[in-house]
């Protein structure tokens, strides 16, 4: 078997950490995988949220997946530490001599690569799930970015993009010559969601939610590029017309505080929920009447296909990877990043149209099997095959 290691830097409930560890099990049968990662210390997660995670690394340990702790792999800038996780990843591969060596994200993709070439691995591949070359930070640290990764680039044999979207700006941007990127989608368990059984009226009393009207929801960080707080000040305009409606958010992360302190300033607290990291998701969204997402960058918004899967319309961003998704007038609605009027037109939109609901969740659950796992699995190995026999 050939050996392939996969490096991200955190573990957590997000999709880049759900998706490398999916790779790593579902490839198993075909290649010996080692799952190298850090300890996730600034993700701040909870019991509850560790304990999913744990349940994450037991499965793959359990199908026979390599896992390896690299406590010096972190998300923050750190001199020392990005040292020492440099020198660990470059001696372990010289251990291991690995065939591919496939990184993931931003700082796990530039410590990974760089150790990969100084140990000479044959083959090197990278993921960004998404890019942070603008919505992110700032023009100069943005540019920082873009100038790192044009560097990266040159000892980089292969990148996978979530999207179309994402392999045109770095095309466009001067990153990879339109060869060296593969487009491969995120892999959702689109069966997880489908045909969920459910007692809407029950699990809504569960949630604390008002069984009377109806529900617009997000699921995903709680954070400023996530557009969070766009949503919540978008729902004035949905209340105005729509007070009984209900708003969740299933997440967490820096905006917690400044959402819920937000939703107090406007007097909705009663209207507004937060919920947190949970693992009953498929169960959650069969609550949700109306799903949004809006993303001021987003890689590819997998939690987009789950919603599909589960045959809800969703209105979402006009950017990156969203628009291989959401198909403006057939699965859902667009409106422009951080614009709260345009959002909430497209949520009043689907309030009002029971039957545009239906119809668009219908067509969303038949776009949702093009995002699956089998065929995320099918095109990856296809892509090691390929470099593998170059």
């Amino acid at each position: 078997m050939n050996k392939v290691v996969h490096i991200i830097t955190r573990l957590d409930m997000g999709g880049s950490a759900q998706n490398t560890s999916l790779t790593c099990r579902e490839l198993i049968r075909k290649y010996e995988m080692v799952l190298v990662y850090g300890l996730s210390f600034e993700s701040r997660m909870t019991e509850q949220e560790k304990e999913s995670v744990d349940r994450g690394i037991k499965e793959s340990v359990e199908k026979c997946v390599r896992v390896i702790a690299t406590p010096s792999l972190i998300r923050r800038i750190s001199p020392l530490q990005d040292l020492k996780a440099l020198f660990s990843l470059w001696r372990l591969f010289i251990r291991e001599r690995p065939f591919i060596v496939h990184t993931h994200t931003s700082k796990a993709g530039i410590l990974g690569r760089l150790a990969a070439k100084l140990a000479g691995v044959p083959i090197i591949i990278h993921t960004p799930h998404g890019h942070v070359f603008y919505g992110h930070f700032g023009p100069l640290v943005s540019k920082c970015f873009l100038f790192t990764e044009r560097v990266m680039a040159r000892i980089t044999d292969q990148m996978v993009a979530l999207t179309q979207t994402e392999k045109n700006d770095y095309v466009a941007l001067s990153v990879f010559s339109p060869e060296k990127v593969a487009t491969i989608h995120s892999g959702v368990d689109v069966d997880r969601f489908m045909n969920v059984q459910v007692n809407i009226a029950e699990k809504k009393r569960m949630l604390g939610l008002n069984s009377k009207g109806l529900l617009v929801g997000t699921v995903g960080w709680l954070l400023p590029i996530k557009g969070p707080m766009h949503l919540l000040k978008a729902m004035p305009y949905v209340w105005e017309n729509h007070p009984e409606t209900s708003l969740i958010f299933v997440g967490k992360g820096d905006l917690e505080k400044g959402l819920k302190e937000e939703a107090r300033r406007m007097g909705v607290s009663d209207k507004v929920i937060f919920l947190g990291w949970r693992d009953d998701i498929p169960e959650i969204m069969e609550t949700i009447d109306v799903f949004v997402l809006p993303s001021l960058n987003e890689g590819m918004g997998r939690v987009l296909v789950e919603a599909m899967a589960a045959g809800k319309p969703v209105v979402a961003s006009r950017v990156g990877g969203i628009l291989d998704l959401v198909k403006e007038g057939q699965n859902g609605f667009l409106a422009e990043p951080g614009d709260e009027k345009g959002l909430a037109i497209a949520i009043k939109k689907l309030l009002e149209d029971k039957k545009m609901r239906d119809e668009m969740g219908k067509r969303g659950r038949e776009m949702a099997q093009g995002f699956s796992v089998e065929k995320m699995i099918e095109k990856i190995d296809v892509l090691y095959e390929s470099l593998l026999h170059y």
